[in-house]
């Protein structure tokens, strides 16, 4: 994780805000987009937004550190080359996958960059969430009419990657004098392979500890999260809530239910108890003590009565069903705006072997099959998408990590001082870490594990049985990719 480059970054974030920086980001899939979440958010309904909303006012303006890299604000200004050439306009298709206030931030941000000049034209087309964006990428592929960039989550690029599909972006980088050291080391590191580029970072979310601090304070528990697991345990004899029959009409915590994004936050826990998913070499170890034990504690969550796993946490704990929950920063705005209560966001609890907390969210990749006057046009979206200026205004508007070290240290740093709940996630990079091969670079890794969380915390299966069918399941899979890694990599 380049730790010794991140704490450089840290430093940056001290300033007015009192920050020692561990900055972080998921959906894949996307959270909502599975908001993020999985980003992430919760699973984007079919509509999508037919008009560009007024953009955010702009983030507050703040001296920017020394050390911090100054960063292009209007990257778009100057045209592709083909455009340069002709003096034609090039209209390209950008695929998303926000609902709700993160899609109408999205088009607001299109607009933005359609508005910023008159060389590219953005057209922005909601795909449905995460997972079906990817599917629908895949089909298109397959009918060759593909959209020149895409939103894809964490668990879907390497897919496209591995079958040379989206293109390395480095010569468009250098052409276009972006500084790829500008950019959070965590996440870009991340969607670089072989040295090549091939996925930006934009929607870059962590999972975060999200509780009712009202119900904290009536039930007389400090203002902040739990050190660890143990203790949201013990504290469970005073969130939980029951009516005259003996129901519970208040959880402690809610997991993410049926179809959520368990399988991201889990990690966590898996970490926690000191056991993996997998390792690099797509050798599977959920099935391993570690992981197993990690699985008991979560079924006993749900047996215990304490916790439940709803189909939608986030309308539960914004509605006061449940008290506190795990899900990504990307919905830290519609958490804000939509509960009735003040929310607070903390480090996710620890385990017995300590703190464990992945990345997530979602970034931008060029499709090969684009022609290469619309690669380069598209990629004058992603420039201005995820520069400075507009990293900050789309993290002030929906909760995702500003990508930029640059926005951290400059734009961001009077923001976190009136909204120190944004401040949470980037206090947390230091403790990131990459996710497992077995669900981010296996195409059905993601779906065998949640299918196999989902047996153990709704239908409370044993764990041990669960996780071992998985382990096969997901060494299977991860057999055949790492085979097709071998072959593209060597």
């Amino acid at each position: 994780m380049h730790r010794s480059t991140r704490r450089s970054v840290l430093k940056l974030l001290g300033g007015a805000a009192g920050i020692t920086l561990l900055s972080a980001c998921g959906q894949s899939s996307q959270p909502a987009a599975k908001t993020e979440t999985k980003p992430a958010e919760t699973k984007p309904a079919e509509a999508k937004p037919t008009t560009a909303p007024a953009a955010p006012a702009a983030p507050a303006a703040a001296t920017k550190p020394a050390e911090a890299k100054p960063a292009e604000t209007k990257p778009a200004a100057q045209a592709p080359a083909t455009v340069a050439a002709t003096g034609s306009q090039i209209k390209i298709t950008l695929w998303s996958s926000f609902t709700a206030n993160n899609g109408e931030q999205q088009q607001a941000m299109v607009q933005r960059f359609n508005d910023s000049q008159k060389d590219v034209v953005v057209d922005n087309q909601f795909q449905g969430s995460y997972e079906e964006t990817g599917q629908k990428l895949t089909a298109a592929l397959q009918a060759r009419q593909t959209p020149d960039v895409s939103i894809l989550s964490d668990v879907w690029w390497f897919k496209f990657y591995l079958n040379k599909a989206i293109v390395p972006l480095d010569d468009l980088m250098k052409a276009n004098n972006v500084d790829k050291a500008d950019y959070v080391d965590a996440f870009a590191n991340e969607g670089t392979r072989k040295g090549q580029t091939v996925w930006i970072p934009f929607a870059r979310s962590t999972p975060l500890f999200y509780y009712n601090k009202q119900v904290w304070q009536e039930t007389g528990l400090p203002d902040r999260g739990p050190e660890n697991w143990d203790e949201l345990k013990q504290w469970s004899a005073k969130l939980v809530q029951k009516d005259g029959g003996g129901n519970v009409s208040r959880y402690a915590f809610a997991h993410s239910g049926q179809g959520g994004y368990i399988d991201w936050s889990f990690q966590s826990n898996v970490w926690g108890w000191g056991g993996s998913y997998s390792d690099p070499e797509f050798q599977v170890h959920i099935g391993e003590k570690p992981a197993i034990d990690a699985g008991d504690f979560l079924r006993s969550t749900v047996v215990d009565g304490w916790a439940s796993a709803p189909a939608s946490p986030d309308n539960d704990f914004r509605g006061g069903v449940v008290a506190s929950m795990i899900a990504s920063t990307g919905g830290l705005s519609g958490h804000e705006a939509n509960a009735k209560f003040p929310v607070g966001t903390a480090f996710l609890p620890k385990g017995p072997a300590g703190f464990g907390c992945p990345t997530g969210g979602a970034g931008l990749s060029i499709l090969s099959a684009a022609p290469k006057e619309r690669q380069e046009a598209a990629f004058k979206y992603i420039q201005f998408a995820t520069s400075t200026e507009q990293t900050a205004i789309w993290s002030q508007a929906t909760g995702y990590m500003p990508v930029r070290k640059s926005a951290i240290a400059g734009p961001m740093q009077s923001f976190y001082q009136q909204k120190p709940n944004y401040q949470t996630a980037g206090k947390q990079l230091e403790l990131v870490r990459a996710q497992d091969t077995a669900r981010v670079f296996v195409p059905n890794g993601q779906q065998i594990i949640l299918k196999g969380l989902d047996r153990i915390t709704v239908n409370k299966d044993a764990a041990e049985t669960v996780m071992t069918e998985m382990a096969t399941a997901l060494q299977k899979e991860c057999d055949a990719v790492a085979r097709q890694v071998k072959t593209v990599e060597g």
